[in-house]
């Protein structure tokens, strides 16, 4: 062991997760998630290890991504819908235009994922899956499932 050991982030190595680094809070990594490669994921944990929860769903979380895309994508149409009202009605004049979409499978095309948190919320250990929107630029929308059902769309995550 070296003198300055002490100072080396704690790392851990999971055979389904990969490599994570204690850094914060949390033990970051990344994920795959449908098509999206290396999307950055922090988890809940103490300083030894993330939470034994916490990692399986994190296990989980790649395979069971297309289940909840029918959620998400609802829940994101529904957080639209009323920036679109707005701009139609002309009471939005400072928002930047608005992507025209009739439909929930439509805000695909109009939004980015920037990352997942895997950390307990109320007790309970939840999955947040956080995007960036087209017609929403100042907020970040986290997707909030526990047994993975939707929870809630979150705006604002960190």
């Amino acid at each position: 062991m070296g003198i300055l050991d002490f100072l080396k982030r704690p790392a851990f190595r999971d055979p389904v997760v990969g490599n994570l680094v204690r850094q914060g809070r949390y033990w970051r990594g990344q994920i795959s998630l449908g098509s999206e490669r290396d999307v950055s994921m922090l988890l809940a944990g103490t300083r030894a290890a993330p939470g034994e929860a916490g990692l399986g769903l994190a296990r989980e979380l790649g395979p069971r991504y297309a289940t909840l895309l029918p959620a998400i994508e609802r829940a994101l149409f529904e957080h639209y819908e009323p920036y679109a009202e707005a701009v139609a009605s002309g009471e939005a004049g400072h928002l930047e235009e608005v992507p025209r979409l009739t439909s929930p499978e439509q805000v695909w095309g109009h939004i980015s994922l920037v990352r997942v948190l895997i950390e307990p919320l109320g007790g309970v250990d939840t999955v947040e899956i956080a995007y960036r929107t087209d017609w929403d630029t100042e907020h970040t929308l986290g997707a909030r499932f526990q047994g993975w059902a939707l929870i809630e769309l979150n705006g604002s995550v960190i």
